[in-house]
């Protein structure tokens, strides 16, 4: 029996401080021979799955025992580990507690695909959370949960949410892009210190139905003529406000037509001059 074999054997009957030291062994043959060792219990486990270099194989192993499973601890320890299989995150995620997932989702260690799961889990028990989780979610989870309590309309969640230092421009477009949002939920972010001032969002304000007219009026005059012109282009914007879109582009042409004579004129003006001050100095 070669040394690898002898370890094996010992390894499926060790306790106490030995099996604690098989725990460590480099090789995962033996230590695959270790969990069926009766002895191994969560603690030890817990020790086992604590190690950042164990083989992907082991973890397969213990993924697969449902007596293994049976532990939330095992569970958790499985899915943030760096080297648990993309399978075994998939199947676990689902079954982490909350903040768990909260964790896992901001961890700079998960997969972008895993961490998408993990944010949709989360926002999947969004309607079912008391008010305090939702509060707490809104002021520090990940970007995507942060818009989806954003669009919820909720009052108390909004200004929160907005304050939220993950929150994204591109997840605040997200929100103001959907059909029959709450109407508080523009003016919040139409009246905010930061969103307000990102032209991006004003030109998504400016789109969306549930913007007062008041507002849309004043965001206008920065709006970029493409811009206007791609907004007033037919079934864009309700027929009521698509006028003043056109009256906006008019205006605009009229004063680069106002802009582009003056200019002329002053070239024409200073040539004028020019020519005078050079026939002068040649009578001279």
């Amino acid at each position: 029996m070669n040394p690898i074999e002898q370890q094996r054997e010992r390894a499926r009957t060790a306790t106490g401080e030995e099996l604690k030291s098989f725990l460590y062994h480099p090789s995962a043959d033996v230590l695959l021979a270790l969990l069926e060792n009766p002895a191994v219990d969560e603690t030890s486990l817990g020790l086992l799955l604590a190690r950042k270099d164990l083989p992907a194989e082991v973890l397969e192993h213990v993924a697969a025992s449902k007596a293994f499973l049976k532990s939330y601890g095992v569970k958790r320890a499985l899915v943030f580990h760096p080297r648990a299989p993309r399978l075994v995150g998939l199947r676990l995620l689902r079954d982490l507690y909350l903040m768990d997932l909260v964790q896992y989702s901001l961890s700079p260690l998960a997969s972008a695909e895993l961490k998408r799961h993990a944010e949709g889990y989360i926002i999947a028990r969004l309607p079912q959370l008391p008010l305090g989780q939702r509060i707490t979610l809104a002021r520090r989870g990940p970007a995507r949960v942060a818009g989806a309590l954003l669009a919820t309309g909720h009052a108390q969640v909004l200004e929160i949410a907005l304050e939220n230092p993950r929150l994204t421009e591109a997840q605040v477009l997200k929100v103001l892009w959907r059909e029959k949002l709450p109407q508080a939920v523009v003016l919040t972010v139409a009246n905010h210190r930061k969103w307000s001032q990102s032209y991006n969002v004003r030109l998504a304000l400016v789109r969306n139905a549930a913007t007062p007219l008041s507002m849309v009026l004043a965001f206008l005059p920065e709006m970029k003529v493409e811009d206007l012109r791609e907004l007033a282009a037919p079934g864009v914007v309700p027929e009521n406000l698509r006028k003043y879109l056109l009256a906006e582009v008019h205006r605009r042409m009229q004063a680069a037509k106002r802009g582009a004579a003056e200019y002329v004129a002053r070239s024409d003006s200073n040539s004028l001059a020019q020519t005078k001050n050079q026939e002068g100095s040649e009578e001279e």
